[in-house]
């Protein structure tokens, strides 16, 4: 396994892959990896004939008032597991490899990213669109590997690729869970015993809303309402949004009579956490 830090370094081991006909399979991560991540790196090893796993915390994704500072992070031992998962190369490029102080260019979907965290983190998406582009050109993949957990990205980056042209196929995977259901996420770490009991909340809500929809409750509002109610049953909980949206557009249904998205964004203590179903009437 190799380490790569710099773009010309990874462009050039992409280009001589190519001339090879290699398949090249791409993970981007932020690091800090996890048993969900891993399940990402194990299709994406399935899938091609290359792997390449990014680890990079990307500024231009969070908010001033987000925990960029404190996002976890521990390269050494993202190394030591992907090392077991015999990937290719690790890219890790610091801040200023990806970013010069001149730059100014950015990409950014509009309609997908106006719901859900996209109204509660402006600039996020761009970021990430804009960070993503950037990885592609220079890793150069033929298939990248994106989670479901983070399903709203999953789909701006379908869109990014199919509105761009790119020659890369993204393969969503099914959101990794502990035993008890709880979504993984380097952010859990920041859960202190009691706050992790109470951030089983999320998946008994989704839960809750797929047992109401097959029970015959067509109304939105409703179900909402319920699982508010039942979130805010848990200690250290707060709900930023709860929301049932078509499963492509993203927006809000007005009556369950198709598949739905239920999608829900809840702070337990300073933890952020998303999770999501799609629930067949």
């Amino acid at each position: 396994m190799e380490l790569i830090k710099t773009i010309s370094q990874m462009k050039k081991i992409s280009s001589k892959w190519k001339k090879e006909g290699q398949k090249i399979a791409f993970v981007p991560t932020m690091g800090f990896l996890h048993e969900g991540h891993l399940a990402l790196v194990r299709k994406a090893r399935e899938l091609g004939d290359k792997l390449v796993v990014s680890i990079f915390v990307n500024p231009l994704q969070f908010g001033p008032k987000e925990d960029f500072r404190d996002y976890p992070r521990d390269l050494e031992r993202d190394l030591s597991l992907l090392e077991k998962e015999e990937t290719d190369v690790v890219f890790a490029p610091s801040a200023e490899e990806m970013y010069s102080p001149d730059f100014q260019t950015y990409v950014e979907v509009t309609k997908l990213t106006q719901n859900l965290c996209g109204a509660f983190r402006p600039g996020h998406f761009k970021g990430v669109t804009t960070v993503v582009l950037k990885l592609f050109n220079i890793v150069k993949p033929d298939i990248a590997i994106f989670g479901e957990k983070d399903y709203q990205q999953l789909q701006v980056i379908k869109q990014m690729v199919k509105d761009l042209n790119l020659d890369v196929e993204i393969v969503g995977h099914p959101t990794v869970r502990e035993k008890d259901g709880l979504a993984m996420s380097s952010r859990n770490t920041y859960l202190s015993s009691l706050e992790r009991n109470s951030a089983l909340c999320l998946y008994k809500a989704l839960l809750l809303a797929e047992k109401l929809v097959k029970e015959g409750e067509k109304n939105p509002q409703k179900i909402k309402k319920q699982l508010e109610n039942f979130i805010h049953g848990f200690p250290f909980t707060k709900v930023q949004y709860i929301e049932l949206v078509d499963p492509q557009t993203l927006e809000p249904v007005k009556i369950i009579d198709k598949p739905v998205l239920c999608a829900l964004a809840v702070y337990v203590g300073k933890a952020r956490l998303i999770d999501n179903k799609i629930i067949n009437p």
